[in-house]
This record gives structure tokens, C-alpha cells and sequence, in this order.
């Protein structure tokens, strides 16, 4: 098993986008996002986070150990639920009742939702009776539309019907006790890569109390070095959606839309690693590889018509000789000089800038890592 990490970090990230759009604000109708008093770009650092997240899942198949909790289309509490079976914590109590053979018919016809489902048992006397039961996690939610979809093919669709939301809100859950909370804690930082890395919050009321993560690595806003000029281009689909539409066009067939785009744009993040928060997510060297590979190489795995073209450009880490570090980060960062080589001029590519360390000012008890 790999070692938990003993050295704080300070990290810089300078990435930059030509004609793209890096992080659309949906408040402001997906222009890039603006310091609306200097001008600056941003990139917000859940933005980053979100890229890390999907390079991770591309490398690792989002296979445990390294499986990711905030991933596209996840139900965050079916996690929780998991956790909490694996350890063998009770979860709560679901319901059950005996049902005659024609209802049990008319339910195995229909596709019950997850969560509901029909067994036979038998009794002492070797009669067998059938059973309609419900789980303790049961989405009462999921009814209304069941039962939209199967008005027609129920038979005495009313007796079922009062039958099926009778039980399920006889459902109870359980509320975990502490120590039952810091295990499903403890599990979910062990199975999913981002919780044990950024942290999240894991109290859920849908689902199992799993607790609250401080992750170890934290990232600031991305934001630009220089003013940004964010273009609105109009650009036109050779197609409609609709026959209505194409009829009014009088089979022109065009759909005109909006696209805004940043010509040039070099961001500076910074970041931030604990060994103290490292050691109490289980976060670990193999970790941190990985981590630092995501930073190197997310760009390149995420390209879109709408973000142009996006790279890391430099990936400076200064590693402490100790846990609790050997300088402030403001004096590391400020140990960074990025400046335009021609100020008169709109930068429109990284070789317009100058990127410098003063390393002089750095303290000898601290290492400087150029990974990029």
C-alpha cells in the first residue's frame, strides 16, 4: 500500500485557451466569466476540479479505489446506500405484505420500479403464499410515473394501486449513529478518488449520514493575467429542428445561434495540499501521481467546439521539507513573475509572455518542482 503523503505543497497552474470559451457563467448567458471591475478572466475552481474528476475517470475506468462520487448523471446517495451494505449497517426497515396470486400476476406483468418486486415463500404447511415487498431506500417518486405508464395494463389497477403507496409509506429509515456515520465516512474515502482529494459533504437527507470530507488539495479561481475581450460570433445550423420551422423559412432551412469566445487568455491558479487532512482522507503518494498527471494532461482530454483550444502551460510545485511548510504561499506565489513581453501589444500566444522564478527568494528548506 502506498505511503500517505508527508510534505505540505504549494502549486501554481498557468493554462490557457485560444479562442474558447473556458468557463461559461449560466447567470450571464454562458459569456466567459469576468471580474466585472479589472476585467480579468476566471475560472472557477470547481470548473478544474470537475476536469481533474474526468481525466481520473478516463485513466482509472472509475474502478474502486479510484472511482469518482461527482461524475455526470450520478445519483450521489445509491453511494451512500453501497457503503453502508458493505459494512453491514442497517440501513432501516422496508416493508412487506401478503398478496393474493391475481394481484401478484397483474404486478410480475408490470415493471416494477427499483426498489419494489414480488416473492413467494412457504409457509410450515407447505403452501406457498405470495409477497409484495418494498425496500428501505424506496423513491416514492418513482410511483407517479409507474403508474402514468401502466394505467392500461393493470388489471384491478385501484386495488393495486391503493396496495403498492400504502406499503411504501410504511417504509422507515434509520438514523446511523456516530460511529456507524465515521465508518461509512472512512469507506467512501477509501473507494472514491475525489472524496479523499477535494472532500465533499456527505449528509445527505435522502440517503445514508456518511459525515462531511475535508479534502487535503484545494485549488483558487483560475484568473487571468491580463484583461480578457470576451467576441460574440453568430453562426448558422444548414438545418431546422421542426417541419414548422422549415415551412416558414420556405425550405431555407437555417437556424441562427450565438457563440462567445475568448481570443487569448492565460489564467494563474493556485493550489494547496495538507498532509495533515491528507492523512485523515487516506490520501496517499499514488494519489498525488496521479493528481499531478490530471493537471498535466486534463486539457487534452477535454476539448469541445466550445472551449477552443485549452493547455497546461506550467506546472510549478514547491514541496515543503515538513508537514506544517517552511514559507507562507503568498511568498512562493509572489516568487512568480508572469509579464507580457510587449505590453503594447494583445497577447495571442504563450510564447508573448515572460513566466520567471526568483528563486533567491525562496527558503532552501523548500523545493521547486517546473513539472511543466
Amino acid at each position: 500500500m502506498s505511503k500517505l503523503i508527508k510534505n505540505r505543497y504549494d502549486f501554481a497552474l498557468l493554462f490557457d485557451v485560444t479562442d474558447g470559451n473556458p468557463n461559461g457563467d449560466p447567470d450571464a448567458g454562458n459569456l466567459p466569466r469576468v471580474d466585472a471591475e479589472t476585467g480579468m478572466g476566471l475560472v472557477t475552481d470547481v470548473c478544474l476540479k470537475r476536469k481533474v474528476r474526468n481525466f481520473v475517470q478516463i485513466v482509472t475506468g472509475a474502478e474502486k479505489p479510484n472511482d469518482i462520487y461527482v461524475k455526470e448523471k450520478a445519483v450521489l446517495g445509491r453511494a451512500h446506500v453501497e457503503a453502508f451494505k458493505e459494512l453491514g449497517i442497517e440501513l432501516g426497515e422496508g416493508g412487506k405484505k401478503e398478496i393474493t396470486t391475481e394481484v401478484a400476476e397483474v404486478l410480475t406483468a408490470l415493471n416494477l420500479p427499483e426498489g419494489l418486486s414480488v416473492s413467494e415463500e412457504e409457509d410450515e404447511g407447505g403452501m406457498v403464499k405470495a409477497f409484495l415487498n418494498v425496500a428501505f431506500d424506496f423513491d416514492n417518486k418513482l410511483l407517479a410515473e409507474f403508474w402514468k405508464e401502466n394505467r392500461a395494463s393493470a388489471g384491478n389497477i385501484k386495488e393495486v394501486k391503493l396496495l403498492i403507496d400504502n406499503l411504501a409509506k410504511s417504509v422507515k429509515s434509520r438514523k446511523p449513529k456516530a460511529e456507524e456515520t465515521e465508518k461509512g465516512r472512512d469507506w467512501m474515502c477509501r473507494n472514491f478518488y475525489d472524496i479523499r482529494t477535494f472532500g465533499a459533504v456527505l449528509s445527505l437527507k435522502s440517503a445514508p449520514n456518511c459525515g462531511q470530507v475535508r479534502g487535503p488539495i484545494q485549488f483558487t479561481f483560475g484568473r487571468s493575467i491580463d484583461p480578457i475581450v470576451a467576441l460574440e460570433h453568430s453562426i448558422t445550423r444548414m438545418a431546422v429542428a421542426t417541419e414548422a420551422e422549415a415551412e416558414k423559412q420556405g425550405g431555407d432551412n437555417r437556424t441562427m445561434g450565438r457563440k462567445f469566445t475568448v481570443p487569448y487568455g492565460l489564467y494563474f491558479s493556485k493550489g494547496f495540499i495538507s498532509a495533515h487532512l491528507a492523512a485523515q482522507t487516506g490520501f496517499n503518494e499514488d494519489d498525488l501521481i496521479l493528481f499531478w498527471e490530471a493537471l498535466k494532461n486534463m486539457f487534452d482530454h477535454d476539448h469541445s467546439a466550445a472551449r477552443g483550444m485549452m493547455s497546461t502551460r506550467k506546472l510549478i510545485v514547491f514541496k515543503h521539507s515538513t508537514a506544517l511548510g517552511n514559507a507562507p504561499s503568498y511568498l512562493l506565489f509572489d516568487a512568480i513573475k508572469v509579464a507580457k513581453k510587449d505590453p503594447l501589444f494583445p497577447a495571442r500566444r504563450f510564447s508573448d509572455y515572460n513566466v520567471l522564478i526568483d528563486k533567491t527568494s525562496i527558503p532552501q528548506d523548500v523545493e521547486v518542482i517546473e513539472m511543466v
